[in-house]
């Protein structure tokens, strides 16, 4: 049971910090600690051999110089050995048949220990030792000058004790300041948490605030605010677009059943019930077409591109130019396709020829008799480029940031009478994005209109 009500605390991001925060600082804390201890012995040690050199060294000249005096070489060598009797220093001088000549007060036996070079240091018996040799009148002798680790020990032991105290600190320490710098940390966590556990459809106004920093968390705060501000723009275009597809809706149906209900008022002859029907049929066609749009529209910024594959996107605009010829002739319209050479892309080609079609009738709606309209196919920098230019009247430059949006009728090139929905560049754009394109309108009052489309080529 009380596992049960810890649970959430050791699962949290919070705790898991603090966790391996803490176990990476004992770590650290023990690898110093370890450092810290033989360092110090290390250096102890190496202090000790330097001095034993040097008494070696003093033990040489005091031999030289009382060389025929063997009582004052001992005299010598013992006043020292008792000035230096807190180290428990010893010398001790042997013959060539390795018996004892001189040894100082004190001075340990060591017989047990095996012969060593001279100008080694050994440990014996607690002892730091240096062997080394002397001659004495002709007479090679062997030196052995040494000292207690007495005292490397108790100071190494000393450094112990303060570095496991200051270690149980630390130990007890880390975690807590851990888990409450832990805490800081993920304070924007916390409250990108809330902010996402409140966020619904018409509640989207809470924003996580940054700290200013910089750091990674102040990015991912940015972020999340950055989806929300997409969100909210999106559900607004949804419902904007609902808003206008029900208005558009409305009309039709509106029409068909007031065609209805006159037909059922009075009693008619065959061929005026027939003109009636013929009426809802053409309205029924037109809301057909009006749901067919709203659904590729739909696909489109769905980004579900089916089946794609790679076709040639020159012969393609060339198929959409010559469905359009009749109408071209019809209004007195010259539709030309420029497509000197192949270029291939990867994609659906069943959207792609709605894109251009859609281009092309938008161009042939609003170009007057005797205009011309020119779709250029063309490759450059492994994009594929296509180019639908009209000469007719162009775009006022306040409708030009809208003429993407779904039902938007820029003044008298977006009316009924011509027959647009106001989608057909929505969907276009939609199609386009989904095949990781780009789409552009270039538009001058009076001179015409050309639009870029720009797509991944497939090279190799």
């Amino acid at each position: 049971m009380r596992f049960g009500r810890l649970e959430p605390l050791i699962k949290s991001l919070r705790f898991r910090v603090t966790f391996w925060n803490t176990i990476g600082i004992i770590a650290l804390v023990l690898l110093t600690f370890v450092g810290l201890r033989e360092g110090l012995r290390s250096f102890l040690q190496r202090e000790m051999d330097q001095l034993l050199r040097e008494d070696l060294d003093e033990i040489r000249l005091v031999v030289d110089r009382f060389d025929r005096d063997l009582g004052m070489i001992r005299e010598e060598l013992d006043r020292k050995a008792v000035s230096h009797k807190a180290r428990a220093w010893f010398v001790r001088i042997f013959d060539e048949e390795n018996t004892s000549l001189i040894a100082s007060t004190g001075a340990p036996d060591l017989t047990d220990t095996p012969s060593i070079p001279p100008g080694q240091l050994f440990h014996a018996e607690g002892f730091r030792v240096l062997e080394g040799k002397l001659t004495r009148r002709g007479q090679d002798l062997r030196v052995r000058v040494g000292c207690s680790l007495a005292f490397v020990t108790d100071d190494v032991e000393t450094l112990t004790h303060i570095l496991l105290l200051a270690s149980l600190g630390i130990v007890v320490l880390a975690p807590l300041t851990g888990y409450w710098l832990a805490g800081r940390a993920t304070r924007p966590l916390a409250l990108i948490a809330r902010t996402a556990s409140r966020a619904r459809p018409g509640h989207l106004h809470e924003r996580v605030p940054c700290g200013g920093s910089g750091d990674e968390l102040d990015q991912l705060a940015g972020t999340f605010n950055g989806l929300l501000d997409r969100l909210a723009a999106h559900l607004e275009r949804q419902r904007l677009f609902v808003a206008n597809a029900a208005h558009e809706l409305r009309s039709p149906l509106a029409a068909l059943r007031a065609s209805a209900e006159v037909a059922l008022v009075l009693d008619r002859s065959p061929e005026e019930y027939r003109e009636r029907l013929a009426d809802i049929v053409e309205e029924c066609d037109s809301l057909g077409a009006l749901v067919n749009q709203l659904l590729l529209l739909a696909e489109g910024e769905a980004g579900s591109v089916r089946a794609p594959s790679r076709f040639s996107l020159d012969q393609l605009a060339g198929r959409v130019v010559a469905m359009f010829e009749g109408v071209s002739e019809m209004q007195q319209i010259s539709l030309v396709a420029d497509a000197p050479y192949r270029v291939e892309v990867w994609g659906s080609e069943l959207h792609l020829r709605q894109v251009i079609s859609n281009l092309v009738d938008n161009a042939l709606k609003f170009t007057p008799p005797g205009g011309a309209v020119r779709v250029r196919i063309r490759l450059a920098d492994d994009r594929a480029r296509i180019e639908v230019r009209d000469s007719g009247a162009g775009i006022r430059p306040e409708d030009l940031p809208h003429i993407f949006e779904r039902f938007y009728r820029a003044g008298p090139s977006r009316q009924r009478d011509r027959g647009g929905s106001g989608l057909g560049l929505s969907i276009c754009q939609a199609l386009v994005h989904a095949h990781d394109g780009t789409i552009q309108v270039e538009s001058r009052l009076g001179e015409g209109t050309c639009i870029n489309v720009s797509l991944p080529a497939a090279m190799g």
